[in-house]
């Protein structure tokens, strides 16, 4: 078996993903629908980290993605805008 470090491709994460075979409508909840199983899914996962990133870097703004929603994923960019705004603002030294 490989492992995710040593698997290639953009995407091939995925391969060992909890998620690998669960109906997909699980992580697209219906609005004001629990995401608690769909996040349960997500706990634990071995590629959780680079699907959060996935998502962040590819702007999907809609459904579970690495264990977080919608509203969590735009707090995190936020959150990062903030931080290289104010990294850009401070003056650089030799």
């Amino acid at each position: 078996m490989a492992f995710p470090e040593e698997a290639t491709g953009a995407e091939s994460w995925q391969m060992f993903s909890n998620c690998l075979g669960v109906d997909p409508d699980l992580f697209f909840p219906e609005r004001g629908a629990s995401t608690k199983e769909a996040k349960g899914v997500c706990q634990g996962c071995v590629v959780r980290e680079d699907c959060l990133e996935y998502a962040l870097a590819n702007g999907e703004k809609f459904g579970i993605w690495g264990g977080l929603s919608e509203r969590e994923r735009r707090r995190i960019r936020r959150q990062r805008a903030l931080a290289r705004a104010t990294q850009q603002q401070q003056p650089r030294t030799a």
